[in-house]
């Protein structure tokens, strides 16, 4: 039997999701990213931390696609 699998995602320098800076965050089971790309402009554009009801926390984005010109 197999140990679980622990992870943890380090983004480095120069980063980029959707156009937009990502650069030197740090995701583990505890501290999680989701990220909402839109070809529009979003309702409620920005980030925001919130609880993911179990111990933890969810760091929640809703970007514009920025297009390389």
């Amino acid at each position: 039997m197999a140990d679980p699998a622990a992870a943890e995602v380090r983004f480095g320098n120069n980063v980029r999701i959707g156009g937009h800076d990502a650069s030197n965050q740090r995701f583990d089971r505890r501290n999680r990213g989701v990220y909402h790309i839109y070809e529009g402009r979003p309702r409620n554009p920005g980030c925001a931390w919130h609880s993911d009801g179990r111990g933890g926390r969810v760091k929640v984005c809703h970007l514009q696609r920025i297009r390389p010109r």
